[in-house]
């Protein structure tokens, strides 16, 4: 990783002098702490600011379950090593060495998560204050007064890219049965709080700090929702010990009525579907028609 003059002003900020060299995929700073570095094209300014307050917002909630963030800004004429630099966004965060989730780190994770992330509450409502970005895929947020409008706002956001994107004409038909009866039915009986979600929480998002055993998420595009929505992406691909979802639930249990906690389950991976969808096409496609069909017969059957 080569470093940019844009972080060391960063740090020199709190520690004048300070220099930073390149530490294979970290930089090392002349006091001996590492860090996590990025600079994006002038077009990622947003992705950048989304994870950045998803890691403040994190921060907040679950103090050091996340890397912490150090800066995330725009490089400007003072800060700029070349004219091309100006626009350009900047991202520092401390740096975790991060590897497999363990079977005990998992349990540790689902009590936090239940007792801690997932009971931070939003005053505003459910939703967040800038766009976030789950894999490449803008959500625009802003705050909705009820879950079934933040949700169907998010799958609609979706809806709208594959109806760019063309040739999806079926499968956005079937969105807008389920954005019409679906969502109403299996969120509109929910009785909740906006509580602060990860967004994006599969197994290449989570491990564990190979310093301190302790579990990590990363990569975040967070929002205020639905508990159980964060549940959905890491059981459709795998990877996350089974004992994180006995220990999250046994701190917190399924909302009621806790008979459709399955179809609610199914109603959020198809956001993940739809979304892989978009950035991916092909058998994502078909999953997530899959899913629909479940659910449309499902609550046609109610």
């Amino acid at each position: 990783m080569r470093t940019h003059r844009v972080f060391e002003l960063v740090l020199q900020r709190d520690h004048p002098g300070v220099s930073l060299t390149a530490d294979g995929s970290a930089l090392r700073s002349s006091t001996g702490q590492r860090y996590f570095a990025k600079l994006g094209t002038a077009s990622e300014k947003d992705q950048f600011i989304g994870e950045a307050e998803s890691l403040k917002a994190i921060e907040l909630a679950a103090p050091d379950l996340a890397p912490k963030l150090v800066d995330c800004g725009i490089i400007d004429s003072t800060t700029k090593e070349r004219d091309a630099d100006v626009g350009r966004p900047y991202f520092l965060s401390e740096y975790k060495d991060i590897g497999s989730l363990s079977p005990a780190a998992a349990k540790v994770l689902g009590k936090r998560l239940a007792t801690e992330l997932h009971a931070y509450k939003s005053t505003e409502g459910f939703g967040f204050h800038v766009p976030t970005y789950c894999g490449q895929t803008r959500q625009e947020n802003g705050w909705y007064e009820s879950w079934p409008e933040c949700f169907d706002a998010l799958v609609g956001g979706l809806a709208d890219k594959l109806k760019t994107q063309g040739d999806y004409d079926g499968l956005c038909k079937q969105i807008e049965e389920v954005r019409g009866r679906v969502i109403p039915a299996l969120l509109g009986p929910l009785v909740i709080q906006p509580v602060l979600l990860h967004g994006d929480l599969w197994s290449g998002n989570i491990g564990v700090d190979r310093a301190t055993g302790a579990p990590v998420i990363f990569d975040p595009s967070s929002y205020f929702g639905h508990n159980e929505a964060d549940l959905a992406i890491g059981r459709m691909f795998g990877g996350i010990p089974e004992s994180f979802y006995t220990t999250y639930h046994e701190h917190l249990p399924k909302s009621e009525p806790q008979e459709q906690y399955g179809l609610r389950q199914d109603l959020y991976q198809l956001y993940h579907y739809l979304n892989h969808t978009v950035l991916f096409g092909g058998g994502y496609a078909r999953s997530a028609r899959q899913k629909m069909d479940r659910l449309l017969g499902e609550v046609r059957t109610k």
